[in-house]
């Protein structure tokens, strides 16, 4: 999103970018299932309403992983307990 909106200033393609930072921190990349597509319909309230968010958090759910993050909305689900959030 940072690229396309010119933001990030940078001559690499987003996908050889995303590529390089998943080596450089060795992150596992998984891929978004249909249950957690559908469970981001019905994430308990209050949830802002981005979908990209709702999705992540219920992938998260989903695999019991830890959410780092700067976003309030996020971080806010976590302390309510939702999803685990850690601010970065």
């Amino acid at each position: 999103m940072l690229i396309s909106k010119g933001r990030l200033p940078t001559t690499k393609s987003a996908t050889i970018r995303f590529r390089d930072a998943v080596d450089i921190i060795g992150a596992e990349v998984i891929d978004v299932s249909l249950p957690a597509l559908i469970e981001s319909s019905f994430l308990p309230l209050p949830i802002h309403n981005d979908p990209t968010d709702r999705i992540l958090i219920a992938t998260a759910r989903e695999h019991d992983l830890t959410i780092i993050t700067r976003d309030r909305a996020i971080l806010s689900y976590g302390i309510a307990g939702h999803v685990r959030t850690l601010e970065c």
